[in-house]
């Protein structure tokens, strides 16, 4: 059957992330409407879809753990020359970010995987676009602010198209489903596999 591409991230509520993703297209980045306006907390990962029901279960176990903290960003930062990256900065609960992913990654649990390069949550803006676009992007959104409150955590599962799909929100202290972001619309889970 294969391997399925999972991300975990913590996503950006509007109106700030269809206005980032808005942006990011703005900029010439073909991945922009596929990619919905995150924080990274696990990158793409291949995984026998026979694991799907462990890494569930290890993800609920994380957000159980959790709590819900303060998310600013402020902003905008560049990983060039290493990375062909632009991002908005995580001003604030990035060290909460850091932690949450180390959970994530585990060594006991099913997603347990070195990183390419150290941790550094951010939000991109721009990835391997002209050093131009990357420049506008980096100016354009150099006073870009945003705040809230972040409540949850979420599984992602790439398709053969390239665009990410939501397969469950995880909420801090318990609970899979939905969870309201500030002033925005409440997300419908994805129903469960059958079996």
């Amino acid at each position: 059957m294969g391997t399925v591409t999972l991300g975990v991230s913590i996503a950006v509520p509007e109106p700030y992330g269809s206005l980032l993703q808005e942006r990011r297209a703005s900029f010439g980045d073909p991945a922009a409407h596929g990619i919905p306006t995150h924080v990274t907390l696990l990158p793409p990962t291949e995984a026998d879809p026979a694991l799907l029901p462990a890494i569930e279960a290890h993800l609920a176990q994380v957000a159980m753990a959790g709590r819900p903290f303060s998310m600013r960003l402020s902003g905008t930062g560049t990983f060039r020359p290493v990375s062909p990256v632009v991002f908005v900065q995580i001003v604030e609960g990035a060290a909460a970010c850091s932690r949450l992913q180390k959970r994530v990654r585990d060594a006991s649990g099913p997603l347990v995987r070195e990183l390419q390069f150290s941790y550094h949550p951010h939000v991109t803006v721009a990835h391997g676009i002209s050093e131009e676009a990357m420049d506008r992007a980096y100016a354009e959104l150099a006073d870009f602010e945003a705040a809230w409150t972040c409540a949850s955590f979420a599984l992602y599962e790439q398709g053969p198209d390239a665009v990410w799909r939501k397969l469950n929100t995880y909420a801090f202290g318990g609970g899979i489903g939905a969870v309201p972001a500030q002033g925005s619309p409440v997300d419908k889970p994805a129903p469960a596999p059958s079996a």
